[in-house]
């Protein structure tokens, strides 16, 4: 694997922020790795050293996740990891960027529209659209806050398998490469590598089954005049084909490619996830101007996944 270095930037509460840096200053435009809900900057092995052979990568622990501190539950949420994020990128010296946001990471590049758009180059994203299915959600909802106790990493597997559902065919040793990069190793045993308090700010159940999880069109709307690309899993049960559909009709700068074998999330690795990625790089890094949001604009109120 391609070498990186390693940051720690303070947050203005205290919070320590941990973040990868792959690649060298002067290529082409940054790419900023955003990780889902309960993962870390690990999650982008799979893609950052390809990157790197073009341009700076930076990939983030958000807080609560992976090396970065641990804080209070109530700032777990999405518009504190774009400032967060910014904080990072400004220590950093990374200005302008396209970010790749799986999950959590796309809600924080739609939240990030309302507050940074001349920054942002570019958004892909992995799995995840204004829109959040019930049934993911609730798949969420149901493991989320648990501390599981391992006895070794062929029980984590098995404990992963049975919370990503719509990977069919995948090689043992895929999964056990992804039950690296979800848990980690403490005294010779992997853990979750999360703080399990990430779930005092997510959506009950009862509010899942209600639809009372707001949806971000406004904010995603803000990002028409950027190169933008989305994939979706196969087998996702949290990225709709219809949401798709809907974002390409209002989107008219959106690519979308469907993974094949894939639930929630791809691993960004595969054949077809890498071609459409090289479509969108070529797109963000030939663009030559991102407008400022509209006067006005709502920032809306973002959902958890």
């Amino acid at each position: 694997m391609t070498s990186f270095r390693e940051h720690m930037v303070t947050a203005a509460d205290g919070t320590r922020l941990y973040a990868r840096e792959y690649g060298a200053a002067g290529g082409l435009t940054p790419a900023v790795c955003l990780p889902g809900l309960t993962r870390n900057a690990r999650d982008f092995e799979t893609i950052a050293p390809w990157l790197a052979a073009s341009r700076r990568v930076v990939a983030l622990d958000f807080r609560g996740r992976g090396n970065s501190g641990r804080a209070d539950p109530a700032t777990y949420r999405p518009d504190q990891e774009v400032a967060d994020t910014l904080a990072v990128l400004d220590q950093l010296g990374v200005e302008r960027f396209a970010i790749i946001g799986t999950s959590r990471g796309g809600i924080a590049a739609m939240v990030m529209a309302a507050r940074a758009l001349p920054r942002m180059a570019g958004v892909l994203f992995n799995d995840i659209g204004p829109r959040i299915e019930a049934e993911g959600l609730l798949r969420i909802r149901g493991y989320l806050g648990a501390d599981p106790q391992f006895a070794g990493w062929d029980e984590a597997v098995a404990a992963l398998k049975s919370v990503n559902p719509g990977f069919p065919g995948l090689a043992e040793a895929d999964w056990l490469a992804f039950a690296r990069r979800v848990y980690r190793e403490v005294e010779g045993k992997p853990r979750a590598d999360y703080d399990p308090a990430l779930a005092v700010n997510f959506p009950s159940a009862d509010d899942i089954t209600a639809g009372k999880v707001p949806e971000l069109w406004p904010l995603f709307d803000m990002l028409a005049a950027l190169p933008c690309l989305v994939l979706r899993g196969a087998h996702s049960d949290l990225l709709s084909d219809q949401t798709v559909a809907e974002m390409q009709a209002r989107h008219p700068r959106l690519a979308a490619a469907t993974i094949a074998r894939r639930g929630h999330v791809p691993f960004l690795d595969e054949a077809d996830s890498r071609a459409a990625i090289t479509g969108w790089l070529a797109a963000v890094d030939s663009a030559t101007a991102t407008p400022a949001p509209p006067a006005g604009s709502p920032a809306g109120t973002a959902p958890a996944a």
